[in-house]
């Protein structure tokens, strides 16, 4: 029979925590590991159909990426080259050229 204490130290609370998170994991990957050689045909197309779904949404995720790049280029690049009232200084006075 089973006896469960309850201890006051944080650290054996911890511990104690942590070893039934990892006897829990590993029974559920004893129990898939039997369910994959079970079944393997209906495990490898869930696996397929993962990586598609995968594939799809990371493309997708690209090209919402790029979307957003082309975005943000066009609101900070100018719109047009041309400017009003600019004027080009020369390096010397154009009053001495006759």
């Amino acid at each position: 029979m089973f006896k469960f204490k309850f201890s006051s130290n944080p650290l054996t609370q911890a511990t104690a925590g942590a070893a039934a998170a990892v006897f829990i994991v590993g029974m559920l990957l004893l129990g898939f590991a039997l369910l994959i050689y079970a079944l393997p045909d209906l495990f490898a197309t869930l696996a397929a159909l993962f990586f598609v779904f995968a594939g799809v949404s990371t493309i997708g995720f690209s090209i919402k990426l790029l979307i957003a790049s082309k975005r943000i280029d066009d609101m900070t690049k100018p719109h047009d080259d041309y400017r009003e009232n600019v004027q080009i200084h020369r390096g010397h006075d154009d009053s001495t050229d006759l």
